[in-house]
């Protein structure tokens, strides 16, 4: 059974939508570039700080409050580490009283019984704690620190001690590929209430571990996978940076002979793949707005410009709202509004975020064009 949750929009917004600014569902706010881990996927390579020219407490109610002038998005606190920021708690329940759903996304190993506690009376809906592995092997080969995923084991302890709902993220590597049913398996045990599946995007850190990334057929195995999980698992499942599932989702329907609606398969039936610049955007810690916090493409900067100008002026945002800019056979497929490729991956690929997604083997109706 699908239900509502913080870090998924609740409809896919139209082009029109996300120009006058009602499209915003989802800001992600890199709080902090200092991280006490240093894993090998990481976009934004992060490393303990401190970071010149981070957003300071009074930058930081100033964007939640242009953010709160475009309605009440869900906003994540991410970084880095957002709990190596000291103000995190202040930011978090200034957000809370602005009328935004605040929700965090720390890697968990700094999580005490007292910081959870913090984090629930200052208004912060859902965390999400990644797991990269099923076990301690896996996971801290992938963060590169010894003992995190003891460390975020007992983090998860915490929260549900504070009574804080929480989800498991997990990057999908060549690494992990065959422990993704056994971390699913894990998430329930643990308490979860939601597993979200990454696919690695090659940048930051990522780059140097770009032969780890899944090649386009174990992409679409992987996806199969996961849109099999749907009504065996008691978790909410959503695939992010993984666009094509939304094709996927809607090819396996018509074959089943099952129509794609809110009552059949919620809120996946309406949202889309890629929401960068559409539904979605990403605010860096110096201020820089990008579609995502994978493709570095400037769209403002929250310092010289209000963060609600951005949303709705931005030329890149404009270029990602209008699916018929999308190029090669991404431009010609019959998904295009309900998937829309990477357009980080295709970035990193070409250095144009409108060409066609790298990974992917989808031919559409009618060729290439």
């Amino acid at each position: 059974m699908k239900t509502t949750h913080p870090h998924a929009p609740d409809a896919p917004p139209s082009a029109r939508e996300a120009a006058a600014g009602s499209g915003l569902r989802l800001v992600a706010w890199e709080t902090t570039r200092s991280c006490n881990l240093a894993c090998v996927h990481c976009r934004a390579s992060a490393t303990q700080g401190p970071h010149p020219g981070e957003l300071d407490t009074a930058d930081a109610f100033r964007l939640l409050e242009q953010i709160a002038e475009l309605g009440q998005p869900i906003v994540i606190l991410t970084g880095g580490e957002p709990l190596l920021r000291p103000d995190i708690y202040e930011i978090a329940a200034y957000g809370t009283r602005r009328g935004l759903r605040m929700v965090m996304a720390p890697n968990g190993t700094l999580l005490t019984d007292e910081v959870a506690q913090k984090l629930s009376a200052c208004g912060i809906k859902r965390l999400s704690i990644s797991l990269d592995g099923a076990c301690a092997e896996t996971h801290d080969a992938f963060r590169q620190v010894p003992g995190a995923f003891a460390g975020a084991l007992r983090g998860i302890e915490c929260i549900q001690r504070a009574g804080l709902p929480f989800q498991i993220n997990t990057t999908v590597t060549r690494a992990n590929l065959g422990e993704i049913p056994r971390i699913q398996e894990l998430a329930v045990a643990l308490g979860a209430v939601a597993h979200h599946i990454f696919l690695l995007v090659p940048t930051g850190r990522g780059k140097y571990i770009v032969d780890q990334a899944i090649d386009a057929e174990e992409y679409e195995r992987t996806l199969n996978w996961f849109y099999d999980q749907r009504g065996k698992s008691p978790l909410e499942l959503k695939a992010t940076c993984a666009p094509h599932y939304y094709r996927i989702l809607r090819q396996r329907s018509a074959r089943d002979g099952t129509p794609v609606s809110f009552h059949t398969h919620g809120l996946d039936a309406v949202t889309r793949g890629c929401l960068g610049g559409i539904g979605f955007c990403f605010v860096s810690h110096t201020g820089d707005v990008q579609p995502c916090g994978f493709l570095s493409t400037l769209c403002g900067n929250v310092r010289r410009a209000s963060f609600a100008d951005i949303w709705r002026d931005s030329a890149v945002f404009a270029a990602l709202r209008d699916y018929g800019r999308l190029a090669g056979k991404c431009g010609a497929c019959e998904f295009k509004r309900v998937c829309g490729g990477c357009r980080a991956r295709a970035f990193e690929a070409t250095g144009d975020y409108l060409a066609e997604e790298p990974l992917c083997s989808h031919i559409p109706h009618g060729g290439c064009g």
